[in-house]
């Protein structure tokens, strides 16, 4: 892993410090991409991480009911092979969300019990 330092303003560096534990997340989801209705979902989870919560919050987190209701959609679409392309894409962003996801749990969770459940070193 490398570390990184960077000048940022007073008022910025004040909204990062809320989320310092799960800035490394933000960034990347940031940078990920996402172009399609699934970046709703992703501007929720930084919402989230932005104020800060502890790694029991994180641990817990779960996506809103109407991001959950339009996986299912995507999910009977593609069970009945009607998903158009569009949709295809939305369905492959929205699992490259759930595994950044899952990790940023698994995470909270080492935070919480004090050591790496992956394998990891501890701090």
């Amino acid at each position: 892993m490398v570390e990184m330092t960077m000048r940022v303003s007073d008022n910025l560096a004040l909204k990062l410090r809320r989320m310092n534990k799960w800035l490394p997340t933000v960034l990347e989801l940031s940078l990920a991409g996402f172009k399609t209705p699934a970046a709703r979902t992703v501007s929720e989870l930084i919402g989230f991480l932005s104020k800060g919560p502890t790694p029991k919050q994180v641990a817990s987190y779960k996506v809103s009911e109407r991001s959950q209701q339009r996986l299912r959609h995507l999910l009977a679409l593609n069970q009945s092979s009607l998903l158009s392309e569009e949709e295809q894409a939305e369905l492959e962003e929205i699992e490259t969300l759930e595994h950044l996801v899952t990790m940023l749990k698994v995470r909270a969770r080492e935070q919480s019990v004090g050591k790496p459940l992956l394998g990891g070193k501890g701090k």
